[in-house]
């Protein structure tokens, strides 16, 4: 039995369901995160005619900003493992126009064109592979010899405790709370940088720099619920708490949230790294 191919199963299922929470929220996450967009687009050169992949794109919104940013004769493409997220996706760029490309895939195993891409970037989608170093160098065979490397990962969840306040506030509440992995393909799972580091030395990156930031996120306090309702570990098994308890779970989390809401904004600091790195030229 292929373990590998059961755990690759396993997060296209775990996708496969929050691809649809995350399409429901996706003007809130956008929003939410943009400062980290931000971050991403100042490694991308404007008006060069570059190609570049986005890794994890989810609902396209990083895709598009680097499209516009590239103008006219550039080309983003992004990459995502949720059907649901890439089908609204390629609705956006519909709509929106600009030059997007979207592909359903893993990026871990995906036959992309070799040296295709003149930079890759990621907002929080590279956290997730089942085997990181065969990720990272199935992306770098995707890039040209020198191409930059830029995303950004979350560091622990001690650092984020916003993103882990809902877990903490229902557990004694819901006894079937999905536990987080800290060893396994997950949101934290690029918390240590050392780790960081050897997984893009063995994959054929170099010139390797690993920067902790801090980025002021906010949310509207109207939706505080429907975020945290929907999204994490929360969001994936609430539809299955009885629903005798789910009204006190959600007023439970609620008042866990309330240090965080400032009047009519929810406002927290995103840890994260900055990573970048170069596609090495070494035979």
């Amino acid at each position: 039995m292929d373990v590998k191919h059961l755990a690759d199963d396993d997060q296209a299922a775990r996708w496969k369901r929050a691809g649809h929470a995350w399409v429901e929220t996706q003007e809130l996450l956008d929003a939410m995160l943009r400062p980290l967009e931000e971050l991403l687009l100042e490694s991308v050169s404007a008006g060069h005619g570059d190609q570049v992949l986005d890794v994890g794109c989810g609902t396209g919104s990083t895709t598009l900003a680097v499209a516009r940013r590239l103008g006219p004769t550039g080309r983003a493409v992004g990459i995502d493992i949720s059907e649901t997220m890439i089908a609204a996706a390629r609705e956006r760029v519909a709509r929106e126009g600009g030059a997007a490309t979207f592909i359903l895939a893993d990026a871990e195993h995906h036959a992309f064109e070799p040296a295709g891409f003149d930079a890759v970037v990621s907002r929080l989608g590279v956290m997730f592979f089942t085997d990181s170093v065969r990720a990272f160098a199935n992306l770098r065979r995707a890039a040209k010899d020198d191409a930059p490397l830029r995303f950004i990962a979350w560091r622990g969840a001690a650092e984020n405790p916003f993103m882990t306040t809902a877990e903490r506030a229902a557990a004694p509440l819901v006894p079937d709370l999905p536990a987080r992995r800290p060893d396994g393909p997950g949101q934290f799972a690029f918390a240590d940088p050392d780790k960081v580091r050897g997984i893009l030395t063995e994959s054929g990156w170099a010139e390797i720099d690993i920067r902790p930031v801090e980025l002021s996120c906010a949310l509207p306090e109207s939706e505080l619920v429907g975020y945290f309702t929907r999204l994490g570990p929360l969001g994936l098994i609430l539809p299955d708490v009885d629903e005798k308890i789910r009204p006190r779970v959600i007023e439970t989390v609620r008042a866990a949230f309330e240090p965080y809401v400032q009047g009519a904004e929810v406002r927290f600091t995103a840890a994260c790294w900055l990573v970048d790195a170069r596609a090495s030229t070494a035979p």
